[in-house]
C-alpha cells in the first residue's frame, strides 16, 4: 500500500463528500477508490467513515486521522514547491488576501520583495477583515488568523498570534496594575469589535476557559484606532499580539495579565487544493511562508516570551 496515495484518496473523499466524486477528482474508477479505502482502514485497523447508500460521516478516529493526513500532505506540498522554486523564474499574475492590519504590517512588505525579485510577476492585494472564500472570489493566495474550517484548503502553518490584554502606562499609573480578570470588572475598557464578541473577553486559568463582562468606554471596528484610543489612556483593550508590537516596543503600551491568555491563534498561508498549481504560485507561496515564519518567529522571540 501506498500510505501517501492511501492519504490523499482519504482526504479527497472527505473533502468531496462521496467516494464518486473523489474518483472523478483522482480521476480513477470507483472500485480503486473504495479498495484504497478499505486498504487504509484494514491497515489501521480502525473505520474512519461510516457509509450507507445515502450518506457518508467521519468517525471520531477519522476526524483525529483526516487532520493528521492534512498536515502531512501540506508538508510534502510544501517541500515540493521549495524543490521547484529553486528552478523556477514565475511570470503572470496572483490575487492575494490578508487582513487589513497584518496585511499592512507584513503581507503588503512581503509582495514588495517578492515584486523587486521577480519583475515578470504582477499581484493584486486585498485586505479585508473577514474570511474569504478563495475559489469564489478568484483569489489564488490567502493568510489566514486562527483556526481554519475550510479542510479544501492547503494550509501551511507560519507563526502564532496571541489575544493580549494592554493600556497605557499613565492609565495603569492611575487604575492600578491587575491581578487577576476579575480587577477589570467596573474599569474603563476600549472594545476592538473585530475580535471581541459581545462584551466579554475570554481569560484561561488552570485549564478552563472564563468570560469577564467588560464595561468599553470606546467601541470602534478598526483595530489602529482602537490601539490609539488605548494609547490615550481611555482604558484596557483587547488586541491580537501582532497589532501592538509596535507600541509595546515603544513602550507606550503594556501588556497586563499574561498569565491568563487564551491559547494562540495559528497563522497559515492557505491557497487552493490542486494536483498541479502553477509555479508562480509556488513560487509565492514559499516566499511568502518562508518571510513570514522569519518575521513572526522575530517577533515572538523578542517581544512576546511564552506565559
Amino acid at each position: 500500500m501506498n500510505k501517501v496515495q492511501a492519504m490523499t484518496t482519504f482526504v479527497t473523499i472527505v473533502n468531496e463528500g462521496s467516494l464518486t466524486a473523489a474518483a472523478e477528482v483522482l480521476n480513477k474508477s470507483l472500485p480503486t477508490v473504495v479498495r484504497s479505502l478499505a486498504t487504509l482502514e484494514n491497515f489501521l485497523g480502525v473505520r474512519l467513515l461510516n457509509r450507507t447508500t445515502r450518506r457518508m460521516a467521519l468517525t471520531e478516529e477519522g476526524r483525529h486521522y483526516l487532520n493528521r493526513c492534512q498536515k502531512i500532505l501540506a508538508d510534502i506540498n510544501e517541500a515540493e514547491i521549495e524543490l521547484s522554486a529553486e528552478h523556477a523564474e514565475p511570470s503572470g499574475s496572483l490575487k492575494v488576501t490578508a487582513s487589513q492590519l497584518f496585511g499592512h504590517m507584513h503581507v503588503a512588505p512581503i509582495v514588495t520583495g517578492f515584486l523587486e525579485r521577480y519583475h515578470d510577476m504582477r499581484v493584486s492585494l486585498l485586505l479585508l477583515d473577514r474570511v474569504v472564500n478563495l475559489v469564489e472570489e478568484g483569489l489564488d493566495v490567502g493568510v489566514r488568523i486562527g483556526k481554519l474550517a475550510d479542510s479544501s484548503m492547503i494550509a501551511i502553518p507560519v507563526g502564532e498570534t496571541r489575544r493580549v490584554v494592554c493600556a497605557s502606562p499613565r492609565f495603569l499609573e492611575a487604575s492600578g496594575q491587575p491581578g487577576i480578570p476579575e480587577d477589570l470588572f467596573d474599569q474603563a475598557c476600549v472594545k476592538f469589535s473585530g475580535i471581541t464578541v459581545g462584551n466579554n473577553w475570554q481569560f484561561k486559568e488552570g485549564g478552563k476557559t472564563r468570560n469577564i463582562q467588560i464595561k468599553p468606554v470606546f467601541t470602534c471596528n478598526q483595530a489602529a484606532a482602537s490601539i490609539e484610543a488605548c494609547e490615550a489612556g481611555l482604558g484596557y483593550g483587547v488586541f491580537l499580539s501582532y497589532m501592538v508590537a509596535p507600541q509595546l516596543k515603544a513602550g507606550t503600551l503594556r501588556l497586563v495579565l499574561d498569565e491568563f491568555e487564551t491559547s494562540p491563534l495559528p497563522v497559515h498561508v492557505v491557497y487552493q487544493h490542486a494536483k498541479y498549481i502553477s509555479t508562480r504560485t509556488r513560487v509565492f507561496v514559499d516566499w511568502m511562508t518562508r518571510e513570514l515564519r522569519q518575521q513572526l518567529g522575530y517577533q515572538w522571540a523578542a517581544h512576546f516570551p511564552s506565559s
